[in-house]
């Protein structure tokens, strides 16, 4: 078997052609919070060494319960430069590109979607969202997105589902809404990572929740290789 260092544990599982082909994805990811910071994570230690990381948020103090690579010491720092510097510890030979910018009906032609081989949205903006779908969907790359992750305790209750039947998600059917109310209607379908959990408080979200929403949106792009 060949060796693959670091990443020897996953071949072994993934056999050799699902491995290389990980090694030779490119990926964007828009949003490195409470959920994406777990996705990019995950990605990078099974191998993916062409990332890009898409925010233009700093690391503030309330962050820090659930993402990733916010600390004590790092607040203020560019949340996509910190994420970038996690990811070339775990390996140095990736290929990380840190875009501290806002994905937007404005902005969105400039990050080129259709030179990705895979699309993963876990940003919160409705607006923006719904402007990555409909973009994501007319390209090639295969598109995996996150709903709601926020006011939900119970991690057991996550789901991977078509994005027009995910139910009891207050984010999936704002999303749906809004499509459907602006005539605008994905290109193709989409797999979605979403709780059926929403607790009646105001908001909040914990590590133990995000986490796995991050890991489920990296685990969707390995099973799709691992598959092929």
């Amino acid at each position: 078997m060949e060796d693959f260092g670091i990443f020897n544990r996953s071949a072994m599982l993934l056999g050799e052609p699902a491995q290389k082909a990980i090694g030779e994805i490119k990926v964007i990811l828009f949003g490195v919070g409470g959920v994406g910071s777990w996705c990019a994570e995950a990605l990078v230690r099974t191998g993916v060494r062409q990332l890009c990381v898409v925010d233009s948020d700093v690391v503030c103090e309330t962050n820090v319960n659930r993402q990733l690579m916010a600390t004590s010491v790092n607040i203020g720092e560019s949340k996509v430069e910190a994420m970038k510097k996690r990811l070339l510890q775990i390996n140095p030979d990736a290929e990380i590109e840190a875009v501290s910018e806002r994905f937007s009906a404005e902005t969105a032609d400039s990050f080129q979607l259709s030179k990705y081989d895979y699309i993963i949205d876990a940003i919160d903006s409705l607006k923006d969202k719904a402007e990555l779908i409909i973009r994501s969907c007319e390209t090639d790359a295969v598109f995996f997105s996150s709903m709601g992750a926020a006011r939900k305790i119970d991690p057991t209750r996550i789901k991977v589902g078509d994005f027009w039947k995910v139910r009891d998600c207050p984010l999936g059917a704002a999303l749906r809404k809004k499509l459907r109310r602006e005539g605008r209607i994905p290109a193709k379908s989409f797999q979605c990572v979403y709780g059926d959990e929403v607790l009646p408080v105001p908001g909040g979200s914990l590590v133990t929740v995000t986490a796995v929403f991050g890991m489920n949106l990296a685990a969707l792009v390995i099973k799709d290789i691992y598959s092929r």
